[in-house]
C-alpha cells in the first residue's frame, strides 16, 4: 500500500500516507473496525518521523475516514456508499491527471493520449 511513497514530492508524505490509506478504504481494501498499523509500526516500516504519520492519521479523521481512540488505536469508520463513490471518483481524478502530466513530460499530444488511452480501453496489446 506505501510502496511507492516519494519522499522528493511537492506532495508531503502525510499527505500521500492519507491518499493510500483513504483510497485503500473507498475500494474496500480496508473496511469499517479495522485497525491501522500502529504509528510508530508504520513510522518504523516507512522509516519516517512518526509526526508525519501522526499527520495522517489526524487528517483522515477530520474528514470522517477514520477514528482515533486514545490509547486504543486508530479505525477505520463506516462510511456510506456515496462517500465511497465519491471518494473512488476523486482517487481516478488524481491518477487521470498523474497520468496526463507524465504523459505531457514524454511530450504528447492530446491525439497520442486519446488514442492511448481508447487502444489501452479496447483491451489492446
Amino acid at each position: 500500500m506505501f510502496a511507492d511513497l516519494d519522499t522528493k514530492s511537492a506532495v508531503p508524505l502525510y499527505e500521500q500516507i492519507a491518499v493510500r490509506l483513504k483510497t485503500a478504504v473507498a475500494t474496500g481494501e480496508l473496511r469499517p473496525t479495522d485497525a491501522l498499523p500502529s504509528v510508530r509500526q508504520l513510522a518504523g516500516r516507512l522509516r519516517i518521523n512518526p509526526a508525519t504519520v501522526v499527520q495522517a492519521y489526524r487528517s483522515l479523521e477530520t474528514e470522517g475516514f477514520v477514528e482515533i481512540r486514545q490509547g486504543a488505536g486508530t479505525y477505520v469508520r463506516a462510511m456510506q456508499g456515496e462517500a465511497r463513490a465519491r471518494e473512488r471518483t476523486t482517487q481516478a481524478r488524481r491518477l487521470l491527471r498523474q497520468m496526463l502530466a507524465g504523459a505531457a513530460r514524454l511530450g504528447l499530444s492530446r491525439q497520442e493520449i486519446k488514442d492511448a488511452l481508447r487502444h489501452e480501453l479496447e483491451g489492446g496489446a
